[in-house]
């Protein structure tokens, strides 16, 4: 197993379609920062991230509906990334990319008012309370996505955890935010929310866990 990812690795560099972090130094500031569309998609289009994008499902899935958006899949986890990006090769997506970096320090590889919107699908719920400010959805990582996202964009929540879904639920109410969505139960209860139906490795694993898939979408 350990070999295989060794490999991924490295072959990652070779994938026309993955940008890999410039260094691990949180001064640095991407050489396509404000300039994605433009430079890396040659077009003008809407961008979109996916983040903790894992194998890039969800990049892959929105992608193939919407050849008139931009999506950028995004994780630090370069044996994941692999499996997306060699995907969207085969199927010949060239409007997806994988960007390999810490979310952390998304600002520093985004420009204000770039991101048109974001998705988040299935992240680590981060359950120990030493951790809260690791969970992509806490006062922190807002702050972050407001940076970055155009005025009134909105950001999407998928997940299976239950507690990151109440936290979050507590997060919005706190700074007041609007809410555009709610599913308590996305596979269960009738719902006319669009791109739910896209399925990712990890929620057809949940599935067969019978675990109850939540999301919510809201504006930052």
């Amino acid at each position: 197993m350990a070999k295989r990812k060794l490999e991924r690795y490295s072959d990652l560099s070779q994938l026309d379609n993955v940008i890999e972090l410039e260094d691990y130094n949180p001064d640095t500031v991407s050489s396509n920062r404000g300039r994605w569309c433009e430079r890396v998609f040659g077009n003008n289009n809407p961008l979109v991230l996916e983040l903790a994008c894992g194998k890039g499902d969800y990049s892959l899935g929105l992608a193939e509906r919407y050849p008139d958006k931009n999506f950028i899949g995004v994780d630090i986890k370069g044996d994941r990334l692999w499996r997306g990006a060699v995907t969207a090769r085969d199927q010949n997506l060239l409007n997806v990319r994988f960007l390999r970096i810490y979310i952390d320090y998304i600002t520093n590889y985004f420009a204000p008012e770039e991101v048109d919107e974001i998705w988040i699908t299935f992240p680590d719920p981060y359950l120990g309370t030493k951790k809260i400010r690791k969970r992509l959805t806490s006062p922190e990582f807002l702050d972050r996505y407001r940076q970055v996202l155009k005025s009134g964009a909105f950001v999407h929540l998928k997940t299976d955890s239950p507690e990151l879904f109440a936290y979050t639920k507590e997060v919005i109410a706190e700074q007041n935010l609007q809410v555009l969505d709610l599913v308590e139960d996305v596979h269960g209860e009738s719902h006319q929310v669009s791109d739910l139906d896209i399925l990712t490795y990890y929620e057809n694993m949940h599935l067969e866990d019978d675990r109850t898939i939540r999301y919510v979408r809201f504006k930052p």
